[in-house]
């Protein structure tokens, strides 16, 4: 009972916290499942960020979904993502009017200005530290440098750098 009750604490502090959207959120369920309660390694929350950037849908509930489930099987995938999703979409639904009739104040604009450097650092911290383990030898290397050039030059859809990195690893890494 005790586990079932800390997946679904650890994911509702990320859902409640996780101010910024999905990647900004990342870093938190970092923080919960890797150095609090060690439910992965820092390499097997590279590999499930890996695995859900690569599926369709927002990476925080499958993250949840991947996480509980690991711990606590299907109840505990269906409590991390209840967790993670409900504080969200309560407050949406009951700030919104709100938000729609502030929304051009320059209180409310300075907030946003002022949160949006924060969350970029806590992105940065997770490409951080999943960077370390991500970069074993010279050809992931490589990989990560076409990737940039093939994404920032020529705009090519990241659906098919993530399946051609997938392809170009079962292929090369097994």
């Amino acid at each position: 009972m005790r586990m079932y009750f800390d997946i679904f604490m650890a994911f509702l502090r990320c859902g409640i916290f996780g101010y910024g959207g999905g990647q900004a959120t990342v870093p938190l369920i970092q923080e919960e499942v890797v150095e609090t309660f060690k439910w992965l390694s820092i390499e097997e929350f590279a590999d499930a960020l890996a695995l859900g950037n690569s599926l369709p849908g927002p990476i925080t509930t499958k993250l949840a979904a991947l996480v509980g489930y690991k711990v606590g099987g299907w109840l505990g995938a269906v409590l991390g993502i209840i967790a993670l999703v409900v504080p969200s979409a309560l407050v949406m639904v009951l700030l919104i009017n709100l938000y729609l009739k502030y929304k051009d104040s320059t209180r409310l604009q300075g907030m946003m200005k002022g949160v949006r450097p924060v969350v970029v650092i806590l992105i940065a911290n997770v490409v951080l530290n999943m960077g370390r383990k991500s970069f074993p030898n010279f050809q992931t290397w490589i990989i990560a440098g076409v990737a940039a050039v093939a994404l920032l030059v020529f705009d090519l859809h990241p659906i098919i750098l993530i399946v051609a990195a997938l392809i170009y690893g079962g292929i090369f890494f097994a």
